[in-house]
């Protein structure tokens, strides 16, 4: 809808799509997820591990299905959830790069994609631009050159 003139009036309608990409779940209906492309994010993992825990009421707390009373009030409970927080996406990390491995090889040659510890892996939406293997090299400008 983002190339509809009008739908939305206060904003300007882009000439073409951009790419949307859908990030990875769990759901198996009604498509499992299939990714396209799988970064590598050693780097800046425990940058990414900061900002989890930064949102509070999407991770300490639990999110859409948790409560507050998943955070203690007292200091030593709250370092201890704010540290088994940090392990399960650790771990969400670890297996995406264990699972997607073959992706990791594919955008970062052998090499570096098997040292890969932690990644994030993304799926071309369909609803959007399909950039080929080129593009997807110039909007992810960290992969290594081929």
């Amino acid at each position: 809808m983002v190339t509809v003139p009008y739908f939305c009036p206060d904003v300007p309608h882009l000439n073409r799509n951009p790419v949307f990409l859908y990030y990875q779940d769990g759901f198996q209906k009604p498509n499992p997820f299939s990714p396209d492309i799988v970064v590598a994010i050693d780097d800046v993992a425990g940058k990414k591990l900061d900002a989890v825990e930064a949102l509070a009421s999407q991770t300490l707390e639990g999110g859409a299905n948790g409560s507050a009373s998943l955070y203690p009030d007292d200091p030593e409970g709250q370092r201890r959830r704010r540290e088994e927080v940090r392990k399960s996406f650790e771990g969400r990390f670890a297996s995406t790069a264990q699972r997607f491995r073959e992706g990791l090889v594919k955008w970062y040659g052998e090499e570096l994609g098997k040292k890969a510890k932690y990644a994030e892996a993304f799926e071309i939406c369909e609803y959007g631009r399909r950039p080929d293997a080129e593009e997807i090299r110039k909007l992810f400008p960290f992969f290594p050159s081929r």
